[in-house]
């Protein structure tokens, strides 16, 4: 019977450089590109996200951030129009502050 040690016999004939290439190219191999929106789908997020400011309800925003797509849930607190982003407040009172250009949704969600 052959006993084959897998990956530990090629880990080490390989340099170091070599290794972290390989797991730089697993990251790179995970990201996902951004996502064009039409304007059907930008209207029905505006009308979502002025009633969601009116009525003081909490909303999930999927947004692209470091080449992923997050989910945040929490309630809209201000939209800066200067620099066009909306500051969101989630449960732990956490606030994070989203680019316009980068969100890819928002619900309305049930708390």
């Amino acid at each position: 019977m052959i006993r084959d040690r897998g990956r530990i016999k090629w880990v080490s004939m390989m340099l170091p450089e070599h290794i972290n290439l390989l797991r730089d190219w697993v990251k790179e191999d995970q990201y996902e590109e951004q996502k064009e929106m039409d304007e059907q789908q930008l209207e029905v997020m505006n009308a979502t996200l002025s009633e969601a400011i009116e009525f003081d309800q909490f909303v999930t925003i999927t947004h692209y951030r470091n080449r992923n797509y997050e989910i945040v849930i929490g309630k809209i607190h201000y939209w800066d129009e200067m620099v066009l982003k909306l500051h969101i407040v989630d449960h732990f009172e956490e606030v994070h502050r989203i680019p316009i250009a980068a969100i890819a949704d928002i619900r309305i969600t049930d708390m």
